[in-house]
């Protein structure tokens, strides 16, 4: 899908959440210091970034250069994280790596592929670890005005054909039949609060209403959320707990 997030670099780097150092920390203890760990469809480094303080190396693997670009910019000063444009169809042409994980990209992909391609290349003891949110995230306080002004625009959401909202299959179904059956699942809460700019910032982070998919619409509608949201909640202040999943898979015992 040619600029599924066009021109959503600066927005998803600056509003979407990072996963909290705890989760971070989760995965370097996972993953050990003397290891080269992918991160697949890294987006602008949210997770390669902070990784890359306590790993050997960070592979940080995108398709799309503007989010490439981003992460080179905010880890300028970080020295062990390689950017690379690729995605999960060319996973043998990259550099060998220890550990792979996935953050809010693993639904965009042919997950079983990709997963009985990992057997092939991950090395005994290599893990697979998936970080996002929980099977049933709570609705953020935003988004049932949200929702009407993507109405408004029909930017419905649109889903990947292999994701969890397609199909009904979490990662948790498809790692369980998988080679990376033995699973382990810890959940991170993080309180977060948001004003105006950053609600109508994070819209414009996600790939149905990515500026490139409204184009000369961009100033329409943000005007439009703006008026939406000032409706919803004059204090222009919202909070929200999210919950992230660490989602640690790995070849069972034999």
């Amino acid at each position: 899908m040619k600029d599924l997030f066009g021109g959503a670099a600066p927005y998803y780097a600056k509003y979407r959440s990072g996963h909290g150092d705890p989760a971070i920390e989760h995965l370097a203890m996972t993953f050990g210091r003397d290891s080269t760990v992918l991160d697949l469809g890294c987006g602008p480094g949210t997770i390669a970034i902070p990784l890359a303080r306590s790993v050997r190396e960070v592979l940080a693997v995108d398709p799309d250069e503007e989010m490439l670009a981003e992460g080179r910019r905010l880890a300028a000063d970080v020295p062990n994280v390689r950017w690379i444009r690729g995605d999960s169809t060319r996973l043998r042409e990259l550099p060998a790596f220890d550990h792979i994980v996935m953050g809010r990209s693993f639904h965009w992909m042919d997950r079983r592929t990709v997963l009985a391609e990992l057997d092939e290349l991950l090395p005994p003891g290599g893990v697979v670890a998936i970080v996002g949110p929980t099977r049933d995230p709570q609705e953020e306080p935003w988004e049932p005005a949200m929702r009407r002004v993507r109405d408004e625009f029909d930017v419905n959401t649109f889903t990947a054909s292999n994701s969890y909202q397609a199909t009904g299959e979490h990662p948790h179904d498809v790692l369980a039949v998988s080679p990376f059956s033995d699973m382990d699942s810890t959940m991170y809460e993080d309180r977060l609060v948001y004003d105006l700019n950053a609600v109508i910032g994070l819209q414009l982070s996600y790939s149905y209403t990515a500026p490139a998919r409204l184009g000369t619409r961009v100033e329409s509608f943000k005007e439009a959320a703006r008026k939406a949201l000032a409706g919803l909640n004059r204090t222009g202040r919202w909070e929200h707990v999210a919950v992230t999943e660490v989602l640690i898979a790995r070849r069972p015992q034999k």
